[in-house]
């Protein structure tokens, strides 16, 4: 028996084989994975911290979160610094890029003073309610021999809306003796340590 294979005809031509499920399940996987690692990158970068940058001198090297915990003197606190002395801290390799409105890192401080505090910023030494602070003389030039800018030197007190954040435990930490009081509403919360080295 002679078969003719010019009457064998496909059904339907290439071009009308509809899309099927195989075709877009990949980049709809890698789209989903790709959502779904910058909304966690974003969850713990929110809630969690490394701190390992010089912005973060005031603490141990380490994991920490954020925790719902009243502000207080001598908590750590993870803040946002005046977008000017962000912009200058970036600039200068302090912060490392972040979400603050200056677009840099939030840092890691300990609060030094509150409402109504008297701080005293002199160039041997900082002073909150008479009380001196250890390592806290005031420098001139950071560690890469470039001239500092801080405060006025002398006492004022501390308004309503505003708090001091001092990294005292490391005497090059940039902090509030250099670009002074931050509003309270730029701290984000306390930051309790989870593994510190």
């Amino acid at each position: 028996m002679k078969h003719h294979s010019e009457n064998i005809l496909p059904i339907g031509g290439a071009s009308e084989i509809s899309p099927s499920w195989n075709q877009f399940r990949a980049p709809l996987l890698a789209g989903i994975s790709a959502v779904l690692m910058a909304a966690g990158i974003t969850f713990l970068t929110r809630h969690f911290r490394i701190g390992l940058t010089p912005s973060n001198s005031s603490c141990a090297e380490g994991f920490y979160r954020l925790v719902d915990a009243p502000i207080g003197r001598g908590e750590l606190a993870v803040a946002c610094i005046p977008v000017n002395a962000e912009q200058e801290g970036l600039m200068r390799g302090y912060l490392a890029d972040g979400d603050c409105p200056g677009g840099g890192e939030p840092v890691l401080k300990v609060i030094g003073g509150l409402r109504g505090d008297e701080v005293d910023v002199e160039a041997g030494w900082v002073a909150v309610n008479g009380k001196r602070l250890a390592n806290s003389a005031t420098l001139t030039r950071d560690s890469a021999g470039r001239p500092l800018t801080h405060v006025v030197w002398g006492k004022r007190r501390v308004g309503t809306e505003e708090v001091w954040l001092f990294g005292l435990n490391n005497r090059r930490s940039w902090d509030s003796r250099y670009f002074g009081p931050i509003p309270l509403r730029a701290i984000r919360g306390v930051a309790e340590p989870l593994v510190t080295w």
